[in-house]
């Protein structure tokens, strides 16, 4: 599992997708949604605009993300 830290107290799905490197473009987390491929905390999940908070994991393609704040945030 990989963290990624965000700034803010929550990030959108598709933004999350992007800034991890899972996806290049918003039309391509898209796509991966609809196709059913992304899970929250074990979930299907396929509303881009998904808030996620701190603790939050995202699955794709095998590859496992955890969203966090940075230490000192």
């Amino acid at each position: 599992m990989r963290d990624v830290e965000i700034r803010d107290e929550s990030i959108r799905l598709g933004q999350l997708l992007k800034l991890a490197g899972l996806v290049e473009h918003g039309a391509a987390a898209r796509q991966v949604l609809d196709a059913g491929e992304v899970t929250v905390n074990g979930r299907d999940e396929d509303r881009r605009g998904r808030q996620l908070v701190p603790g939050d994991v995202v699955a794709l393609a095998g590859e496992r993300i955890r969203v966090r704040r940075p230490p000192d945030g």
